[in-house]
């Protein structure tokens, strides 16, 4: 369905790959060091990299190098992973052990998260998926995967008005940068993308997220610049500050985990922490479950390999969960398929494993080198905001098109697809005894359901009246 240039097993030539990688690195860098930003204690934007990294490379091993996707932090456990720091303060640790303690539960649920993939896994092995495709049909899935990236429009429209150079107002960091001017650069930076997307030679073709962002970033520097010259905040979109502190080393979760084993008063406050951190991971893991399949099947069609049979759902989620337990040790966020890689694989036709690789070799290394970590943190979020106007809206555009062979002149479907993108688009969202349960499996969740009720006459047996026949 994709004019891939490369396929899974192909191997471009050294050069594309490292384009490419970049390319790629570039385009799941936000989401993957926001994670990090928003829950703060201290967490290491280049440790979640590294994690990110380790964790590709770790499910691109348990998958026999057949899944050309990144894993990156996962935003599905943002309220577990505050969880965490939270609890340790409920349960009675002293302020000095307090992010010690914290560290330590992201690592803990990380990995009660990675045993509920383990279990999955395990389970489909057994059963296989025939059961995945009869309840999880394209007329369910095809919408859900498009609600993926339709619930990712409000972040992308947000950072599309937003510089990085922020001021207080009211204990809240606002941007200072005129929002129209913000719009201006992210329009630019989009524009770019299609262009050298269209436009461009071969190579170009393959690169254009790369390309668009230093557009952006280039116009965005000379606002910015004539902006401090003149001494106008509106035209100050980049901060950077940073470059006035580079770190060079991550701060790895693991080392400040070490602090928390001794921060509990007795064996008690333990065990009721563990328990805050099971209901806090646990029963995310079950809604991560649901994209998980709707990112493997959304891959599936564009790179046309149904990956849940080969290499197989069974390793896809072991991939997935041990990938995301390493990740979480060395950088405490757990990880999850990326949608932007999925989408970098369709817009640039390059299919390949090995730029996958590349990209989660990068990301380990980059994370040691402080000056390429803080130019990239620099990166204006009105840039970021227009370069995933393009990711997101290839995810949705994606999901739709699983719908090619479903018959929109049957109710039935129509039921189930309207269902799953008023509860998406809408943004339902789903909580109860701390666990938040996201659109995307709560409009998942429902078109299974309403799928099924509709189909309950159809799935019956006809009674076929035959007439009387002598045979003898």
């Amino acid at each position: 369905m994709n004019n891939i240039v490369y396929s899974v097993n192909q191997r471009p030539p050294v050069g594309k790959i490292i384009l490419s990688a970049f390319q790629q690195l570039l385009a799941v860098l936000a989401a993957t060091i926001t994670v990090p930003m928003v829950i703060g204690h201290g967490m290491s934007q280049s440790a979640a990299l590294f994690g990110a990294g380790i964790g590709t490379l770790i499910y691109l091993l348990l998958t026999k190098f057949k899944s050309p996707v990144f894993l990156g932090s996962s935003f599905a456990f943002l309220g577990s992973m505050t969880a965490a720091f939270a609890g340790a303060i409920s349960v009675g640790v002293t302020e000095e052990f307090q992010s010690g303690v914290g560290y330590l539960g992201l690592i803990l649920g990380a990995l009660l998260a990675g045993l509920v993939y383990a279990l999955l896994a395990l389970l489909v092995k057994l059963f296989g998926t025939k059961w995945i495709d009869k309840i999880m049909p394209p007329v369910v899935i095809g919408p859900t995967v498009a609600i993926i990236g339709l619930s990712l429009a409000p972040n992308a429209i947000s950072d599309l008005q937003q510089g990085n150079v922020t001021k207080l107002v009211d204990d809240v960091a606002v941007s200072i940068a005129h929002p129209l001017l913000c719009v201006a650069v992210g329009l630019v930076t989009m524009l770019a993308v299609v262009a050298f997307s269209i436009y461009g030679k071969r190579t170009i073709k393959m690169i254009p997220f790369m390309l668009g962002i230093l557009v952006g970033y280039i116009f965005a520097t000379i606002l910015t610049s004539i902006g401090n010259a003149t001494g106008v905040e509106a035209l100050q979109i980049i901060d950077f500050s940073g470059f006035q502190n580079i770190k060079w080393i991550p701060d790895f979760a693991f080392l400040k985990a070490f602090t928390g084993f001794k921060g509990f008063p007795d064996a008690g406050s333990f065990f009721k922490y563990f328990g805050i951190i099971a209901l806090a991971f646990v029963p995310v893991a079950f809604v991560v479950f649901a994209e998980h399949i709707a990112d493997h099947k959304n891959l599936s069609t564009i790179i046309d390999i149904d990956l849940l049979e080969e290499p197989g759902l069974h390793r896809t989620l072991l991939g997935d969960g041990i990938g995301s337990i390493v990740g979480s040790i060395f950088g405490g966020c757990p990880n999850t398929t990326y949608g932007e890689s999925i989408a970098c694989v369709a817009i640039s036709g390059n299919a390949s494993i090995w730029v996958t690789l590349a990209t989660g070799i990068l990301a380990i290394l980059v994370a040691f080198f402080g000056p390429f970590i803080t130019f990239l943190a620099t990166i204006p979020k009105c840039v970021m905001g227009g370069i995933c106007i393009s990711l997101y809206g290839f995810i949705a555009i994606s999901g739709f098109r699983m719908l090619k062979h479903v018959d929109l002149t049957d109710n039935r479907n129509v039921f189930v697809i309207s269902s799953i993108l008023i509860i998406g688009v809408g943004g339902l969202v789903l909580e109860f005894l701390g666990i938040k349960i996201t659109e995307v499996a709560v409009a998942l969740i429902v078109g299974i359901i309403v799928n099924i009720i509709v189909h309950i006459k159809r799935d019956k047996p006809k009674k076929v009246e035959e007439e009387p026949t002598q045979n003898d």
